[in-house]
């Protein structure tokens, strides 16, 4: 088991930037970090992911606004969120994926709500 906490959200203008944190209670090292979020009435989507080696992915309405990174060390991985738009409103939910001779592995964290808005 993995336990996840966020935080760093809240109210931001557009175009303004916002850190998220995510601290899990273990470590990391094993696993796949990801940010997802989800708006009133639609679905979660993935927004970015990390893998240990540090590869990236980003959905593409963030791609050169947002970054995910890691710290191993500190079993933490961050979301930094520059240029914000409204359409980034949503809860922002981190979760850690491991694969392993049991299958895969997900856990998620309770979310915290970045809202975008003038």
């Amino acid at each position: 088991q993995v336990q996840l906490v966020e935080s760093g959200g809240g109210l931001v203008q557009p175009g303004g930037s916002l850190r998220l944190s995510c601290v899990a209670s273990r470590s990391i090292s094993n696993y796949i970090m990801g940010w997802h979020r989800q708006a009133p009435g639609k679905q979660r989507e993935l927004v970015a992911s990390i893998t240990n080696g540090g590869s990236t992915y980003y959905v593409d309405s963030v791609k050169g606004r947002f970054t995910i990174s890691r710290d191993n060390a500190k079993n933490t991985v961050y979301l930094q969120m520059n240029s914000l738009k409204p359409e980034d409103t949503a809860v922002y939910y981190c979760s850690a994926v491991s694969y392993g001779l049991g299958g895969r592995n997900n856990f998620w964290g309770q979310g915290t709500q970045v809202t975008v808005s003038s």
